[in-house]
């Protein structure tokens, strides 16, 4: 008699240590590249973007791998472990494009109004991005297990929403504005597809 090969948990259970891999080897990088950074007296430092000096656009991206010491980069990085996480449950593939989208419009937000002079770089943005990837997903997905998900994440990383208002001169508060709106973005734009005469789909 034929076996069928694992459901859905087995299923689950491969998405999960996909995700696993996916973020500790981006986080990984991180340290790498700070690391580099440190032994080179900083020197990829000039990947960080400086405002409205159209040379500084190729940076967008690289900025979000970027950090100003380690003590930047410790503070980034179990937030992102855990909300790159939970974000690449759905699949590697909609996680690269939704990191994609929240790095470039964060990046371009700090391009466009960071004050004069400044530097910026971390993956700050990334993270108020997934943060709000992360509750708005269920809703336009109509999903009530990511619903309850966004809601545990809200819970736990709320206080982070006092990083989009202009507290202190020392942090981007532009990057992580324009991170939640590009996280917001995401989930619309990667929305799981529907058929234009499918109507509004039933929760599930």
């Amino acid at each position: 008699m034929a076996k069928g090969s694992g459901g859905t948990g087995s299923t689950g259970g491969a998405k999960a240590l996909a995700a696993g891999k996916l973020i500790v080897g981006w986080v990984a990088l991180l340290w790498v590249l700070e690391a580099v950074d440190q032994a080179s007296g900083n020197a990829l430092d000039s990947f960080g973007i400086q405002p409205r000096r159209v040379g500084e656009l190729v940076d967008v991206i690289p900025s979000a791998f970027m950090h100003f010491g380690f003590e930047h980069l410790i503070a980034n990085t179990l937030p992102l472990l855990v909300l790159g996480f939970l974000a690449a449950l759905r699949g590697v593939g909609r996680f690269l494009v939704v990191a994609a989208i929240i790095v470039v419009v964060s990046g371009l937000g700090v391009w466009l109004i960071a004050p004069e002079h400044s530097n910026t770089a971390g993956a700050s943005g990334l993270i108020f991005g997934l943060f709000g990837y992360l509750l708005a997903r269920g809703f336009v997905d109509r999903r009530i297990t990511d619903v309850a998900l966004g809601t545990v994440v809200a819970v736990f990383y709320g206080s982070i929403l006092w990083g989009v208002l202009p507290t202190d001169s020392g942090i981007s508060w532009q990057g992580h504005l324009f991170g939640l709106i590009g996280g917001l973005l995401a989930a619309r734009l990667t929305a799981e597809p529907r058929r234009l005469d499918a109507g509004k789909p039933a929760w599930h």
